[in-house]
């Protein structure tokens, strides 16, 4: 299995205590939702792109974003060390559903970008996920545009049509095709006496 048919679940934060569980960083909507986890495919910092799979014991949400994992075969502090940093992935043939309007983001790259009032702006590139907010690029006459991602801005997605429905601010477009003003005031010349 290679990354391109994985999901990335989160990242192995620290060691926890001396048996080896790890503090886990989930990027998941529910936590609960994971408890039952039964494996995890690790990506190990020094080895990028290479998934070793383990078998989950248990999974204990702390928080909304947090849990303690304990994998099979880490039995004490120095195993779990090496863990640190590793980045956590699924398969994404075991993506949970989601409800109707709803969907992932490597679902909608590629798909047409409609807007109400403008109609067809171009196609989905890529998504950001920044600290701030995760926003949606696109390429519109020749520019990329980033849209955040927001419920009041991206509508539905039509997986048939292919299409992602949104209802940009006025005036969003414009802000990434109107260049920057390059005219600056010359200063006053100083005279010498």
């Amino acid at each position: 299995m290679t990354l391109d048919d994985c999901y990335e679940l989160g990242s192995i934060v620290k060691p926890h205590g001396l048996k080896g569980f790890v503090v886990a960083a989930l990027d998941v909507d529910d936590l609960e939702a994971y408890r039952k986890l039964k494996t995890v495919l690790l990506e190990m910092p020094t080895a990028s792109g290479k998934l070793t799979e383990y078998a989950v014991e248990k999974l204990q949400p702390q928080g909304t974003e947090r849990a303690l994992l304990k994998l099979k075969g880490i039995e004490r502090i120095e195993e779990a060390e090496p863990l640190r940093n590793a980045k956590l992935w699924r398969p994404l043939a075991e993506l949970p559903a989601l409800k109707e309007d709803q969907f992932y983001f490597h679902d909608v790259v590629g798909f047409m970008v409609v807007d109400q009032q403008l109609g067809e702006l171009g196609s989905v590139e890529t998504f950001y996920e920044l600290p701030q907010q995760d926003v949606l690029s696109m390429r519109y006459q020749g520019q990329e545009v980033l849209i955040p991602v927001a419920d009041e801005l991206i509508l539905s997605a039509d997986q048939e049509a292919k299409k992602l429905y949104v209802n940009l601010p006025e005036g969003l477009l414009e802000v990434y095709l109107t260049p920057a003003s390059r005219e600056r005031d010359e200063p006053d010349e100083v005279v010498e006496p």
